[in-house]
């Protein structure tokens, strides 16, 4: 072996910053996950609102990337990209999906599952309003997920739809939102010797169930 395959496997941590008990959680896994969103903020952990979107392709193979997160409520998560992506495509023919946030300084993950929708128009042309000139610019400027010859591509394409659009680029049609709507969380705190807190919200019935799960 390599001395880095050696120092990966010497690699240890021990986590043991905080818990995280039945008594001490909320009842509604939106509450928890705001609970501790608020605290990664206050925190000033870098990107606090990152998160490991997984889908999967009719070919099965899963693939991941990383989207930010730009709104949530009791109907689910929001994030917004181009329609016409790998990820687009591979919702429009499986649109069930799972995010992940990783708050590495406060040793903790959150893991949501559910089926995902396209948000509402007018809530993506709210969002794409608010966004800086420059990003609403690239939204058109780069064909996302496919193959181009150089980065010359995109520089060629922001100068075409910067003078097309000046100062007031609309949304388009093939950008907006997708929000994800829960069906499970599990919240996961790191504790000494791998005996980790994992807590399991699932709905059955109309009501969040909330179960213990072996680290």
């Amino acid at each position: 072996m390599s001395d880095l395959q050696n120092s990966l496997a010497a690699l240890r941590k021990s986590y043991e910053r905080a818990e995280l008990g039945e008594s001490h959680s909320a009842a509604d896994p939106l509450d928890q996950f705001e609970r501790w969103l608020g605290e990664a903020v206050s925190a000033q952990v870098p990107e606090p609102n990152a998160m490991t979107l997984a889908t999967v392709g009719s070919d099965l193979r899963p693939s991941t990337r990383i989207v930010l997160i730009k709104g949530y409520d009791a109907r689910g998560l929001v994030w917004y990209t181009n329609y016409d992506s790998r990820k687009g495509q591979e919702l429009a023919g499986n649109p069930f999906a799972a995010l992940q946030f990783h708050w590495v300084e406060l040793e903790r993950v959150v893991r949501i599952e559910g089926r995902v929708e396209k948000a509402g128009a007018d809530e993506s042309d709210a969002y794409f309003a608010s966004r800086p000139l420059d990003s609403r610019i690239g939204a058109w400027a780069s064909p996302q997920s496919q193959v181009i010859p150089g980065r010359e591509t995109l520089v060629k394409n922001a100068a075409l739809y910067g003078a097309k659009f000046l100062l007031a680029p609309p949304r388009p049609p093939h950008w907006g939102g997708y929000r994800l709507v829960p069906d499970r969380w599990e919240f996961w705190q790191g504790r000494k010797s791998r005996l980790h807190d994992r807590l399991r919200y699932r709905r059955e019935d109309g009501i969040w169930l909330r179960e213990r799960l072996a680290p």
